[in-house]
């Protein structure tokens, strides 16, 4: 048997039943690296959209606030999919000073928000929430990031490869981003 445990109070067994995992915009690297993960664990899994407000409330903590919005996912597709199945969600958020960085609307607010990650030391909050059989483990996992400084060129060729996409804080630490 495989076991979830995010929490070191509680266990919630994995059976041998559909995972499924979604993100307000799906990325195909997440994939990847998930699907890869996961079936290389003997699961087979979906992928459900959940269509959630994603706006943080004034004042409102980031951990508190990525938690939030992925216990929101998990419960949207919990009502949608009732068949026993175990949903994995999570959501991710970039925070630099006192800024919360989800995803950028368009090209021009990914430049932004890279130039305000240039030269920077700042946090990425990922939230998890599983639930099965009506119980729930959640986590939030903190990063601290160090950006190095990024020229005009650097950020305009990095958004123009696309990957600011759907992407807290606009950039993929897995992917481009990493050079």
């Amino acid at each position: 048997k495989y076991y979830m445990n995010l929490t070191s109070t509680e266990e919630i067994p994995l059976p041998d039943a559909v995972v499924s995992w979604y993100d307000n915009v799906y990325q195909p690297f997440e994939k990847l690296i998930l699907g890869e993960n996961i079936l290389a664990s003997g699961f087979d899994f979906d992928i459900v959209p959940a269509d959630v407000d994603e706006t943080a409330l004034p004042g409102e903590p980031a951990r508190a606030y990525v938690l939030r919005v992925a216990r929101n996912k998990a419960e949207h597709v919990a009502q949608r999919i009732a068949d026993g199945r175990v949903i994995l969600a999570a959501d991710t958020v970039v925070v630099v000073g006192e800024r919360l960085m989800g995803k950028p609307a368009d090209e021009i607010e990914a430049a932004s928000m890279l130039r305000s990650l240039s030269g920077t030391v700042h946090d990425v909050h990922t939230a998890v929430v599983v639930v099965s059989g009506g119980r729930a483990l959640e986590d939030v996992v903190t990063t601290r990031v160090r950006f190095n400084p990024l020229t005009e060129s650097e950020i305009g060729w990095y958004v123009g490869t696309g990957e600011t996409a759907g992407k807290a804080g606009a950039y993929a630490i897995q992917g481009l981003a990493a050079r």
